[in-house]
């Protein structure tokens, strides 16, 4: 393979990779903003404790990344 050939190769990989991410950023966006929102209060009991799970691997984020799919659905969680 030439080196143009893995060059190429290469590129088309980390432009998948970036959509992956930026696709991953939103639906993380979404899903942080969905559990700032909701009420446990008014939940059955699995629904809350999947929602912990989820804020759970959420808050597991930098923070760098989670403000990134905060701010790539436009959402702020104060």
């Amino acid at each position: 393979m030439t080196q143009t050939a893995e060059s190429d190769m290469l590129r088309e990989e980390l432009e998948l990779l970036m959509k992956e991410r930026e696709t991953l950023l939103v639906i993380t966006g979404v899903a942080a903003g969905l559990i700032a929102e909701i009420n446990t209060s008014d939940l059955p009991i699995r629904t809350v404790e999947a929602a912990d799970l989820l804020a759970t691997s959420i808050n597991q984020l930098p923070e760098e990344t989670l403000q990134d799919a905060l701010n790539a659905v436009h959402a702020t969680i104060v």
